[in-house]
């Protein structure tokens, strides 16, 4: 049997968001049963990725040091949850810079699948953001918007969003293992 993979997003699906953006681990605070959504999703035979955009790095707010502490924090805290995620996967770039890997285009959706052979069609990917749809339509993968962060305003901006739309990671879990 292959693996079973769910694909989340960071700011605004897992922990609260920015507009500042989250340069800090003190500043990275998970959403309220966002922990609990992934140990939800590992008990039931989902492993969890994180595909994340990550342009304070490119805007010189933080460095790769800083973000790995932020990531640091986010997998203890998960572990504590008693959740796992198995790979994060980041876009340094800022909007500007042309690359494959900044959603919505879909590069670190590619490299995920070619590092892990996961089958996208059979993978869900849970974000907040237009981008993250977009992304994951691009990638053949199975997109879900929550309403946390970003995505009250993405859901009313995009009416047409043909999409499963939750109110947050936990009911996007409770969705997903209630259908496998």
């Amino acid at each position: 049997m292959t693996e079973r993979y769910v694909i989340l997003d960071r700011d605004g699906t897992i922990n609260v968001d920015s507009d500042d953006f989250i340069k800090s681990p003190e500043e990275w605070l998970p959403l309220a049963g966002s922990l609990e959504a992934i140990a939800l999703l590992n008990r039931h035979g989902y492993k969890v990725v994180v595909i994340t955009n990550q342009s304070g790095i490119a805007r010189g707010l933080f460095d790769l040091a800083t973000l790995a502490a932020i990531h640091a924090k986010m997998l203890q805290l998960t572990s504590l949850a008693d959740g796992h995620i198995e790979a994060i996967y980041f876009c340094p770039h800022g909007p500007k810079d042309t690359c494959d890997c900044r959603k919505p285009q879909d590069g670190l959706f590619q490299r995920f699948a070619a590092d892990t052979q996961a089958d996208l069609s059979r993978t869900y990917a849970i974000g907040d953001s237009l981008r993250d749809i977009q992304a994951a339509e691009s990638a053949g993968a199975k997109p879900i918007l929550v309403r946390t962060g970003k995505g009250e305003k993405t859901a009313i901006d995009n009416p047409l969003l043909n999409v499963p739309i939750f109110d947050n990671l936990y009911d996007a879990a409770t969705h997903i293992i209630s259908t496998s």
